[in-house]
């Protein structure tokens, strides 16, 4: 594996962890959102990733990485709330709220930005060293 293909692999896992925190600060921004039906009230999404071990295992051998396969929407149950007051609420007085857990998703923010970190320290050492190589490619 060339030090190119280190770099991609550094690049598309930046790319995924910004997708991560995408999703995460837009669950955690519509975490108090509320609705006056079950199908208009926001539900938590999440990235769905993919290791490119295709690419890795081919015969150009050109490195794998990360792929953001899509988006999926959380199908953990939304909260009902008995609201008859809220002007919001339903026939029946409920209104309801997404169903983002809160700590969860900062959690989630946590890793994203530590995993976004490190590969951008794994490009940074790997620019290093194609500078160091260039360096002992001219004598120094």
């Amino acid at each position: 594996m060339g030090l190119f293909n280190v770099m991609n692999i550094s690049s598309t896992g930046m790319e995924a962890e910004n997708v991560r925190l995408n999703t995460t600060a837009s669950n955690i921004a519509n975490a108090n959102t509320v609705s006056s039906s079950y199908g208009e009230t926001y539900k938590a999404r999440h990235p769905v990733f993919a290791a490119e071990l295709q690419r890795a295992t081919d015969h150009q051998n050109k490195g794998a990485g990360v792929q953001v396969k899509g988006i999926v929407e959380s199908d953990a149950p939304l909260n009902v709330e008995y609201a008859p007051n809220n002007p919001l609420a339903d026939k029946d007085g409920y209104i309801y709220k997404p169903n983002v857990n809160v700590v969860e998703e900062m959690a989630n923010m946590l890793s994203a930005s530590k995993g976004y970190e490190t590969n951008v320290q794994v490009a940074d050492t790997t620019k290093r060293l194609f500078r160091r190589v260039l360096q002992l490619g001219q004598g120094q």
